[in-house]
């Protein structure tokens, strides 16, 4: 059990994973944007499995930036509440369908990694790019040991090779 559980570890980290560190939501969302921005351009879908529902303070980052109330709506329009069940729904229609999709998953330590292994174990999952976005409190000054398990690091000037 212990080596299966290994091995989908390493599966997950052996991806073109990314990660990102915020110290709020609001600088979550700050950073997220210009990316989520860029993935809705290229027509690809984005969902956002959060561990607490971010619909007001987007609507708060949204209203004060300087994007185009057509890119706004969009941005909207994707489900910023913490209703993990019909996002996966969703993902699983997007993954039958083979249309790209951008994950980002926010929260805790625990949290992440629990939805990484749900997605690995449970969604033949293509065509799919995984953020993995982490509070900054919650990791104790661990950033040099987690960013060892990804290839990217996303902050508000975009991806960054590691």
């Amino acid at each position: 059990m212990l080596e299966n559980l290994n091995n989908i570890e390493k599966e997950i980290l052996n991806n073109d994973k990314t990660c990102c560190f915020y110290a709020s939501d609001y600088h979550f969302e700050m950073i997220s944007l210009p990316y989520i921005k860029n993935q809705l351009d290229d027509n690809n879908n984005v969902i956002i499995l959060t561990e607490n529902n971010l619909v007001d303070s987007i609507q708060k980052v949204l209203h004060n930036t300087n994007l185009k109330e057509e890119n706004r709506k969009k941005i909207f329009e994707i489900n910023w509440d913490n209703n993990k069940d019909d996002k996966l729904k969703q993902l699983h229609n997007h993954n039958l369908k083979n249309q790209t999709t951008t994950i980002f998953i926010k929260g805790q330590k625990e949290y992440i990694k629990n939805m990484n292994l749900y997605l690995e174990k449970n969604m033949n999952l293509s065509n799919v790019k995984i953020v993995d976005c982490y509070s900054i409190y919650d990791i104790n000054n661990n950033v040099s040991n987690i960013t060892k398990n990804y290839n990217y690091v996303l902050n508000t000037i975009g991806k960054i090779n590691l």
